[in-house]
């Protein structure tokens, strides 16, 4: 069985492909999965979906071909030929799909390293596939062990401190422009994550938010939490905010554009419109009055971000190897003590039935019942010995899932008697 990790981000896919990749909604997640589920060597499957990245992954006992299927897939849905999917994924598998999830959780592969939100968004993707069906047992160690791994990266760096994310990067982007937002008004569309994160940020550093909303659920609360700083206002009224205000954030989960060319009418100032949707929300092209930044052309200020936590991304990764080290044993692990605790279990088994025989059959007194178990216990032990200590070995070899596999057909052990087994392995 193999992990397999195809990914698409801001660093191999621009923005025009990655919007359409895009799963921005339970009914468009819950069709990918269940395309990706309809092949037999996809065992299990996920899809990660944020503004920066789409991200596919299985679990199967057939990499070549999931690879094609979850190619296929993605292109039916997507629209987007075959060909040119191949060409911009990159894909991982088994250690490498590890270590590139455990990265994507510590947000070192993140287009703002140190962001928070991405543990939570995987979280959230595994919650949804787990839910649907599609996702089981080896998908969720692999994420435990990724959000462990991230605990460990923002308990040991500084590289989560202080943090920043697409919102923040955005809002530093307007006080540059603008030298500072004090009292400033800015209007941000969407009441969602990312809309939320924005105004907080705008408001943190001075200004004035009117949050528009296609209706009031969440966003009065929202409102009420964010203080005297914030209010709102319908969708209704997009046209007339855009028109009168400079500074426009806008992250809503519209499929497609809500501000276009349609809407905007001349005016003597100069708008600076911040599109932080995938897929986008702004459909307008720059000129002496209109300034659109999407998260694409955001980069000169992220790697502005990456410059200053360069030194603690080193220490990260690092944590990220040793995480992967220790995920990589436990999975060689989870061969062979269930392995070893199932021979055992069926020698003692065997032993009991053959003492109750010998006894039933008069070869032994029931006074010497006690000893002779003992003596019993004492000789499948030492004669299990060898086969033990070369079983927890496996853990060292390449081949370990081959030996293992002989090892049951030898034993006749079904995999449903060692999942019993596998749920105290800790206690081991």
């Amino acid at each position: 069985m193999h992990y397999l990790n195809i990914s698409f981000t801001y660093k191999n896919t621009d923005i025009s492909v990655r919007e359409k990749l895009a799963f921005d909604s339970d009914e468009k997640k819950d069709q990918i999965l269940r395309l990706l589920k309809s092949s037999k060597n996809i065992i299990e499957c996920m899809v990660l979906s944020t503004c920066n990245r789409v991200e596919v992954l299985a679990y199967t006992d057939d990499i070549k071909s999931a690879m094609t299927h979850i190619i296929r897939c993605l292109a039916v849905y997507s629209g987007v030929f075959e060909d040119e999917l191949f060409e911009r994924a990159d894909i991982y598998e088994d250690s490498g799909a590890v270590h590139h999830l455990f990265a994507v959780a510590s947000s070192l592969d993140s287009l703002v390293v140190g962001e928070t939100q991405i543990v939570g968004q995987l979280k959230n993707a595994f919650k949804f596939a787990f839910d649907n069906a599609s996702s089981g047992e080896h998908i969720s160690r692999l994420v435990h062990y990724a959000c462990k791994c991230a605990a460990r990266v923002r308990n040991e760096t500084q590289i989560s401190k202080n943090p920043i994310s697409v919102s923040s990067v955005a809002v530093a982007k307007a006080k540059e422009i603008f030298g500072t937002l004090e009292n400033k008004t800015a209007i941000v569309i969407g009441a969602g994550e990312m809309g939320e994160l924005a105004a907080k940020h705008l408001i943190a550093s001075g200004a004035n938010v009117i949050i528009i909303n296609r209706s009031s659920d969440h966003v009065e609360e929202l409102v009420e939490n964010l203080g005297d700083k914030a209010s709102w206002d319908s969708i209704l009224k997009l046209k007339e905010y855009i028109n009168k205000y400079d500074l426009i954030f806008s992250s809503t989960s519209a499929p497609h554009a809500i501000i276009t060319g349609e809407l905007i009418e001349p005016q003597e100032f100069r708008r600076y419109f911040f599109d932080i949707a995938v897929p986008r929300d702004i459909d307008l092209v720059n000129t002496d009055k209109i300034s659109v930044y999407s998260v694409d052309s955001l980069e000169e200020m992220v790697r502005r971000n990456l410059a200053l936590r360069e030194e603690q991304a080193q220490t990260a990764y690092s944590i990220v190897g040793q995480s992967t080290n220790e995920f990589l044993k436990f999975l060689k692990d989870n061969i062979s003590i269930p392995l070893i605790k199932t021979i055992r279990k069926k020698a003692e088994i065997c032993a009991e039935a053959e003492l109750e025989k010998a006894l039933k059959k008069g070869y032994l007194k029931h006074s010497d019942k006690e000893e002779a178990a003992k003596l019993i216990h004492q000789v499948f032990k030492a004669f299990l010995h060898s086969p033990t200590i070369n079983l927890k070995s496996l853990a060292s070899k390449n081949d370990a899932e081959q030996i293992a596999g002989g090892i049951k057909f030898l034993f006749d052990i079904k995999e449903e008697n060692l999942e019993n087994l596998t749920k105290d392995i800790d206690e081991i």
